[in-house]
């Protein structure tokens, strides 16, 4: 062999050796942002800034409700309310629907409709709410008889729940009359219908969701009766309890809330003791929001009175999750004012951060039609359009049809997330 033909095998094929001398440049300017950090007392500052501020704006402003509003629509939402007052509200509509039945008509149920059309998004409030718009749903008609009696056995099964001062999980309801539910979806959607017929947010019918949130950090809090430090909970974190009315005296020298969207960089940060250096509450839902978790957040935010910020994932559901924390899901949009944290910032990663930190090609990936579309429909979405940053930052998402996952940063090294990724966001204030 050749001297030269030698060389050019050790070197390799001509397409890895661009892209390995790529990767060693992402590195070095990997490394070269790990000297832009500054000391961590003048980072502790600017975040002490936005502390401040938020603790400012929640003591001299008072919160928008629905009623403060001269909407167009009529809209429908519900309250906290007593095990007494439910239990009364289940008894007048037993009695209404046994009067009807003696009189010859039958019985039907008013109930509420959620479907998309009935959403109204109200920017004012910066959420979702429902319009007071409602369909019947008789036991006569063929069409609707089957959901009926759903209904009918949901309600008498959350009055024996009441009675005895009970909690449930929603899976313990539906395995008592699976042949009639057949799927757990069918008895958790009729039970947000009996929620919103009655009134009363879903936690106050005793029924709840199986634990999935977890938080860690600076915070102390009671869960019935028994005192809970979260900073002695290791890297797995407390579990945020289903019932969110057991939790009290809330207490935290932290300086903000990071929620994050998925366990792994959960798990990152909490066994990298993040809060430590950087005083905060770190809690995520491990994916899609559940009640409990937008529950907790909504009270840490109003109690503790601390700024949030966001870490999800660089693609259009990744967003998604976050407008769901900050202003609800339609689904349960009737119960909107109670489970949605407004003002969340969104720190990252976003798809600007993709060539601002050199993430590597081969750590991207290629968004499909689906996500495209996902990004498309998200843009035309009224809590996007009213945010120009988002707006930026999706368009280049769609643009360039590239998404990333938070563990891309991982190719800087395993630990880049907590030493230099988040350490430089909150120094540069780079949140949205």
């Amino acid at each position: 062999m050749s001297e030269k033909k030698r060389r050019r095998t050790e070197a390799g094929p001509p397409a890895a050796s661009a892209a390995l001398k790529k990767s060693q440049r992402s590195g070095s300017h990997a490394q070269g942002l790990r000297k832009q950090l500054k000391p961590d007392a003048e980072i502790l500052a600017s975040v002490r800034e936005m502390y401040d501020a938020a603790q400012s704006a929640a003591s001299s402003s008072k919160a928008l409700t629905l009623s403060d509003l001269s909407l167009s629509a009529a809209c429908r939402e519900v309250s906290d309310r007593d095990v007494a007052s439910v239990q009364l509200a289940i008894e007048r509509a037993v009695l209404a629907m046994a009067r009807s039945i003696l009189a010859g008509r039958g019985f039907s149920f008013d109930v509420p409709s959620r479907a998309a059309s009935n959403q109204l998004y109200v920017p004012e409030l910066d959420r979702i709410v429902l319009r007071d718009k409602s369909s019947s749903r008789p036991f006569a008609s063929l069409s609707t008889v089957r959901k009926a009696t759903i209904t009918a056995r949901v309600l008498s099964l959350v009055y024996a729940v009441l009675r005895r001062d009970i909690h449930v999980t929603k899976r313990d309801l539906f395995y008592t009359d699976v042949k009639l539910f057949q799927d757990q979806s069918q008895s958790d959607a009729v039970l947000d219908d009996v929620s919103c017929m009655l009134g009363c947010t879903r936690s106050s019918l005793n029924v709840v969701a199986s634990e999935k949130g977890v938080v860690v950090g600076r915070l102390v809090f009671t869960d019935d009766g028994d005192r809970i430090d979260c900073t002695k909970m290791g890297i797995g974190g407390k579990a945020i309890p289903p019932n969110i009315d057991r939790v009290g005296n809330l207490e935290s020298d932290a300086l903000f809330i990071l929620l994050v969207e998925k366990d792994a960089a959960f798990m990152r940060l909490a066994e990298d003791r993040f809060y430590n250096r950087f005083p905060c509450i770190i809690v995520t839902a491990k994916g899609q929001p559940d009640v409990a978790t937008r529950l907790f957040l909504r009270r840490m935010k109003t109690e503790l009175k601390l700024p949030v910020l966001a870490l999800v994932d660089s693609d259009p559901y990744g967003l998604k999750i976050l407008s769901v924390y900050m202003c609800g899901s339609k689904n349960m949009s009737y119960d909107s004012s109670n489970l949605t944290t407004p003002d969340i910032k969104w720190l990252g990663v976003r798809p600007s951060d993709l060539d601002k930190y050199r993430v590597p090609e081969q750590c991207r990936l290629p968004m499909t039609e689906q996500d495209v579309k996902a990004g498309k429909d998200l843009l035309e979405e009224d809590f996007v359009k009213r945010n120009g940053g988002w707006v930026k930052e999706l368009d280049m998402m769609v643009k360039t049809r590239q998404k990333a996952e938070i563990q891309a940063l991982s190719s800087f090294g395993f630990q880049y997330l907590t030493e230099v990724y988040l350490p430089l966001k909150l120094q540069q204030r780079d949140w949205l």
